[in-house]
Formats: C-alpha cells, structure tokens, sequence
C-alpha cells in the first residue's frame, strides 16, 4: 500500500454559516464555509421559504396557473 497518500484530518475543523452560526467537527479542510444549516434551514426551523433560482417558482405559477 502507498504511504502519505491521505489527506491531512481535522478533528477540530470550524464550519461557519452564513447565518453567523458556528461548530466544530472532523474534516479534511480546517475551515468550511456553508450557506446554509441546520439553524437556518427550512426544514429544520419548520418555517416555509422558497428559494428562487432565476425565477424558477414565476414561472411553474404562471405554467400551472398556481395563485
């Protein structure tokens, strides 16, 4: 087997929300940057948002004659 082949592990990498939320976790990168989480996503946090990409939920409404 090669030796020196597997990238260097983190045990304390800080990932950092864009929500200003922070933790620490294992990783190969000692700092991550993430969009979202689990504070600020939708799912987690039961409220109802929508993320529209280039218009994307427009036009579905305007397909499906929705609102």
């Amino acid at each position: 087997m090669k030796t020196d082949i597997h990238p260097t592990y983190y045990a304390e990498a800080v990932v950092t929300c864009s929500c200003g939320n922070t933790f620490t976790t294992g990783a190969t990168k000692a700092k991550i940057k993430v969009e979202i989480c689990s504070v600020c996503h939708p799912f987690f946090t039961g409220e109802q948002r929508i993320v529209d990409t280039e218009g994307r939920v427009d036009r579905l409404k305007r397909r499906f004659n929705l609102e």
